[in-house]
Parts: structure tokens; sequence; C-alpha cells
């Protein structure tokens, strides 16, 4: 059974158990009140006859044709007594006025003397008036009034009234209940024909969008959005629905980008090992081939196996790095180190070995004594390692210089790496963080290294909550950004 129908049956039933409930305890009332039906309905009866406005419309106007026909019965006080008897069955009595004066009235009528007050005058032969309500005191009172003029001496005119004491309540009962209750039940059955319209509208509306959402996805058609916008538990669960989806459709186009860098991955490997391996069997080849002819010849093959074999051993060390680093299994061993004597050591150690190869380094650690970083100190000189032998491999002035900066930035130490080589074209300055990226694209060893030191580096630096970045202008040289959470206090180096 669909939602639809179940709201509609519920909205039914909602209107008929009430009703049904009402009449039964009514009827249950009345029962224990008057004992079984037939003394109900006799009761019923009686009430309707006593209060009925038609029966005593009925007899008035059956006296008004019997005085037109007899106008001597006016005065004839037996008829007159035997229609206050049929009137006062309906709480009714009657009044005879003759020329102004009265001249019969019911016993009900004397009970109440205020109802012969302010009585309406003669209008005119024939003419009939009903005063539907009058109220006089505290009670209600409903008139009938026939004027008759009989012909013949003096031209008599004539008045007969006859008043009906009016419950209120009875009153309003007979008049309007049938119409209340008939507009009471039209009422009730359009609001709940409109509530069901309504309800079902904004409930199975957003149903049919989810069930059209899950087949999308069913058919592996993620980019639509689905709007839902309501503030309930449908509204909520359109927008859980909108979240998993997108999620969905981001962990799909993460995978694809994951599947497109896995083939670059297992391209680049293949080429980068391929390339020392080709070298080292192609010189195995020329031993085992006699090329190699003189020791001389031998120990030159032999040397440059070993550095193929170095290379290649350097190669797959820095893939099993950054693989580790990538998988979060490389362990960082944390401590607190003062930055300024540390970069004071490093930067020592490294003019040593530059001054070997002509290139000048400069230096400017603007860095206090009390200013510690938490970091793994071997991880971050590979880091720093890394980054001056990229600037080395790229150095093309006749006069190579290297510049390190460190000064202090908010609650960061930044360091900066500047080199005066071939610089980088802008459009590879974003990629030079990614692995295998080499702006050489031949991958020529020469001119490049395995395309992993500065994806290595970033990572590196972002498992310290550091960052790495890169600015640089071609022809003139790259200067590379590295920025490290500080502490300020005393530490151990």
């Amino acid at each position: 059974m669909s939602i639809r129908v179940k709201l509609l049956l519920s909205y039914a039933a909602m209107l008929i158990i009430p009703l049904v409930l009402i009449l039964l305890i009514t009827t249950l009332l009345v029962v224990s009140l008057k004992g079984d039906f037939p003394s109900i309905r006799s009761a019923y009866e009686s009430t309707e006859n006593m209060f009925d406005p038609d029966e005593v419309e009925h007899i008035a106007k059956e006296i008004k044709r019997s005085i037109q026909r007899e106008p001597e019965l006016l005065k004839n006080q037996t008829y007159l007594t035997e229609m206050t008897t049929e009137l006062r069955k309906n709480e009714a009595g009657l009044i005879v006025r003759q020329n102004g004066t009265i001249i019969f009235r019911s016993d009900i009528i004397k009970e109440t003397p205020e109802l012969m007050q302010d009585l309406p005058l003669f209008q005119a032969p024939d003419s009939v008036t009903h005063d539907h309500v009058r109220k006089i005191g505290s009670m209600d009172y409903d008139y009938w009034q026939f004027d008759l003029q009989v012909i013949g001496d003096g031209n008599e005119k004539n008045t007969v009234f006859v008043i009906t004491k009016v419950n209120p309540i009875v009153y309003w009962i007979i008049q309007y209940f049938p119409s209340m209750f008939i507009a009471l039940l039209i009422i009730l059955i359009g609001t709940h024909l409109l509530l069901t319209t309504y309800m079902s509208k904004n409930i199975i509306k957003p149903l049919q969008a989810l069930r059209k959402a899950a087949r999308e996805i069913e058919e592996g058609r993620l980019d639509f959005q689905l709007d839902v916008a309501r503030k309930d538990e449908i509204g909520q669960l359109g927008t859980a629905f909108e979240e998993m989806r997108s999620r969905l459709q981001q962990s799909l186009e993460v995978q694809k980008q994951y599947e497109a860098n896995r083939k670059e991955l297992i391209a680049s490997i293949s080429h980068d090992l391929r390339t020392p391996l080709t070298a080292i069997r192609g010189y195995v080849d020329g031993i085992m081939d006699g090329v190699a002819d003189t020791p001389e010849k031998t120990h030159k093959y032999m040397r440059t196996i070993a550095l193929k074999a170095d290379e290649l051993d350097h190669l797959i060390h820095e893939l099993f790095l950054y693989s580790k680093l990538d998988l979060n299994r490389q362990p960082f061993h944390f401590e607190t180190i003062p930055l300024q004597p540390f970069l004071q050591d490093w930067s020592e150690e490294l003019q040593f070995e530059l001054e070997k190869k002509g290139i000048v380094l400069q230096t400017d650690l603007r860095l206090t004594s009390d200013v510690v970083a938490i970091m793994d100190r071997d991880h971050f000189r590979r880091v720093l390692n890394n980054l001056i032998q990229n600037s080395e491999r790229y150095m093309d002035k006749p006069i190579p210089r290297i510049r390190i900066d460190a000064y202090l930035k908010a609650d960061f130490a930044v360091l900066e790496l500047t080199d005066n080589g071939t610089g980088i074209e802008p459009g590879a300055l974003q990629y030079i963080f990614e692995r295998f990226y080499r702006v050489d694209e031949s991958r020529n060893a020469n001119t490049g290294g395995s395309g992993l030191g500065l994806a290595i580096a970033k990572q590196i630096m972002e498992g310290h909550g550091g960052t790495i970045g890169a600015r640089s202008k071609l022809s003139e040289g790259t200067t590379i950004i590295l920025t490290i959470p500080i502490t300020q206090g005393s530490a151990s180096a």
C-alpha cells in the first residue's frame, strides 16, 4: 500500500471515527437516561410537538380561516377555549382583540400580563404579520397577528394574536441546527480533503524526488543536485541524501584522480627505473662482449655501473620514503629544537660543501636564541638538503649563488632559500611539488633528479604542521619558502 493511500485512509478515519464515536456516545447517554429506544422515540416526538413552530402556525392559520368563515366564533368561548387547549400543548396562548378591546386571552397569557402591552395596532383587513422573536423580560416570544374586519354593524376591527413562548436554545436548534450541522460536516470534509491534498503533495513530492535521485545514483549519474528546501524530517533526509550524493561524487572524482595518478606513477617509475637499468645492462654487455679490452676501460665501465646502481638505489629509497610518508607510515621523532643554532650549524656545514663546487652562500638568520620549534631533526635536514640539491642542479650563472634568510612572522618561523638559477616558468610553478613532476619533460637524469625531492619535502613540512611554497622568475632564479610553527622559551639542542 502506497503512502498516498495510507494518508487518504488515515484522514478519512480521522473524520469518520470521531463522528461515529459522537453518535455512539450520544446514543449511550440518552439510553442510560431514558431506558430504551421506544422511550427515546416517544420523548423526541413529544419534544418535537412541544416546540414545533410549524404546528403553532398551522393552528393559528386554522383559527383565522374558521373565524373568516364564521365570524361569531370570535365570541364563542367554547371554541376559543378549545383552541387555547391545542395551543397550550406548544407553549402558546391566544389573545382576541375587538376594536382595541381585549375580549379573550388564554390562561398562559394571564400568567404574563406583559404580553398584552404594546400589542401592534390593526394593520389592514385580512393581513398577517409574523414577528419571529420578540424579547419580553428575560424570555423570547413568537407573535402571529391576524387582522380581520367583519362587515356588519360598526365594521368591527378584530385581531387575533397567537403568542408562543420560545426557549432560545430550542429555537436556535430548531431553526439553525440542521443547517449548521450540514455546514460543519461540509467544513470538516473540505478541511480534511484540503489537508490530505496539501500533506500528500508536501510528503509525496519530496519522496518522489528522492526516489528519482536514488535511481540516478543507481545508474551511475551523479552530476545533479537534489533541492529539498524544507526544515522538517523530510528536508533533513533530503539534505543528508544530497550530502551523500555530493560526497559520493567527490569520492568518485578522487578515485578517478587516484587512478590517473597511479597510471602516471607506474609510467614514471618504469621510465626512471628503466634508464639506469638500461645503462647498467649496456655496460655489463660491453664487458661480457670484450669491448672493455683494457684494464682502464674495464675500470671505467665498472665505475659507471656502480654510479648507475647508486642512482637506482637512491631512486628506490626516495620512492619508498615517499610511499611511507603518503601512507602515514613514516614515524616522526619530534623534539624541541632551538632554530637559530640549528640553522647556523647546518649553514656552516653547507658552506663548506658549496665552496668546493664554486657556489657562493649568503645567510641572514634573524632569529633569537629563545625561538624553538618542535620538529624531527633528520627529516627537516632532508627537506633543506633536497632544496639545496635542487638549486645546484639548475645553476646556469657564471657565479652561482644561494641565499638563506630566516625571520619570524606571527607564530611561524619563515625560511627562504633563494638561488640565481634558471628559474621556473609560471605555468609550471604550481606543479613542482607534485610527485614525479619535472620541469624537463624528457626526464633527462643529467638535468633533473627523481622528481620526488620536492614532493617528499612537502609531505615532511605538512607532517610538521608547516607549509612549503615557491616563487620564481624565469632566467633570474627561484625562492622556496618554508614556514614552521614555533614557540619561545628555553630548549636543549
